[in-house]
């Protein structure tokens, strides 16, 4: 397995490995000055002045055991054996290069760290080296051998701890993603219900108060009927906008108001022809649609009455409906060009974008386009299952 999991370490770190590794390395120094005491030998100046030398310059290359991982465990694994103050040097070395978990590093480092001890017991005078070989090796191996485990238990230990750390950085990120794409999907529901309750009653005050700007002919009792439209028009708004904010702010298990059905679509199209549109309804249905496709019409027929007296004043409007269970449900908002001249709404097409959003949601199309005679027409195809064919089947 090839992987560098070493993170980067802060002085106080550094700091005490290093002195844990002098530490472990004090006692087996000891040990041997004690053991040639024992056989009555002179430690000599080696022992006394090189041994500490070659732990020293071990140490010091310990620092730099991050960067130059290989080199130095390479360089501190031949030059220990020499060195019985070392000795805890040696095992950090093996152990900061088995955490990385390269056998190739790890097998030459260690077999270089054998090799080496094998030329180092000379530097003790009276330590005569067992006869057997495999002795002689046994030590050394051992010693490297624990070194190379407790790096490979740090490796694994650091390779987990990242991988869980990943995880919960990846379920944060989801996290943060499903909250921001839960907000989005929000505030598109708050700007449609906006648009849908608010812009066709503003848009038929906007057509009511555009007449009484334009229109200088008008007699005294038209111009009361079209202020009371507008006050009317302004106050249905406000209304519906409470309920619209009601709805937002209610709690979860309050119910919400009843939202409009296909039976109301008459007492739309009133509205829209008491403001001064004119608008014929043509029905043709047979049966009575789910709520969820009554509603859905509502809209439709709603977002194309609005269109019109926004940007087509002094239109004429032909609503149509027709269809029947298992057919499907079809309605058309069909007008015909502007008679009237005068400053028109800016299109944003935020409308249509919602209202398409609304029919696929609902599993209907939704088309729109100018007619050859420059009027406009939408249309849209609502599905209608029949009953009686999903009870047989």
């Amino acid at each position: 397995m090839n992987t560098d999991v070493a993170p980067r370490l802060g002085g106080w770190q550094q700091t005490w490995r290093l002195a844990a590794a002098a530490a472990v390395g004090i006692p087996t120094w000891l040990c041997v000055g004690v053991l040639l005491r024992w056989q009555e030998a002179d430690p000599g100046s080696w022992f006394r002045v090189g041994d500490p030398l070659v732990a020293l310059c071990c140490l010091t290359a310990l620092l730099w055991r991050r960067r130059f991982p290989f080199a130095v465990a390479l360089a501190v694994a031949i030059a220990s054996p020499a060195s019985a103050l070392a000795t805890g040097a040696a095992l950090l070395a093996l152990a900061s290069l088995s955490a990385r978990r390269r056998p190739v590093e790890i097998a030459v480092v260690s077999s270089a760290f054998v090799a080496a001890s094998q030329f180092a017991v000379g530097l003790y005078p009276g330590a005569e080296p067992p006869a057997a070989l495999w002795v002689q090796l046994a030590f050394p191996a051992l010693t490297a051998g624990v070194a190379v485990a407790a790096g490979l238990a740090l490796g694994a230990r650091r390779v987990e701890v990242r991988s869980l750390r990943e995880r919960a950085e990846s379920a944060e990120r989801e996290q943060a993603a499903r909250a921001a794409q839960a907000r989005a999907l929000e505030r598109n529901r708050i700007a449609r219900e906006m648009h849908d309750v608010l812009a066709h009653r503003i848009s038929l005050v906007a057509m009511q108060a555009g007449a009484l700007d334009h229109r200088s002919d008008l007699a005294a009792e038209e111009n009361r009927v079209l202020v009371r439209g507008i006050a009317d028009g302004s106050r249905q708004a406000l209304e519906e906008l409470r309920d619209v904010l009601g709805v937002l702010r209610a709690e979860p298990d309050r119910p919400e108001p009843p939202q409009p059905s296909l039976d109301r679509v008459p007492d739309l199209v009133a509205d829209a022809r008491a403001s001064g549109l004119d608008v014929t309804l043509t029905t043709t249905m047979t049966g009575t649609p789910s709520d969820v496709t009554g509603r859905t019409c509502y809209r439709i027929v709603q977002e194309g009455l609005t269109n019109a007296a926004k940007h087509a004043p002094g239109t004429r409007v032909q609503v149509t409906l027709e269809g029947s269970a298992g057919c499907g449900l079809g309605v058309s908002v069909r007008n015909s060009p502007a008679t009237e001249t005068g400053p028109r709404p800016p299109a944003s097409g935020f409308g249509l974008l919602g209202l398409t959003e609304r029919v696929g949601l609902a599993g209907g199309e939704l088309g729109h386009h100018p007619t050859p005679d420059n009027g406009y027409v939408l249309t849209a195809r609502l599905p209608w299952p029949d009953p009686a064919h999903e009870r047989n089947t």
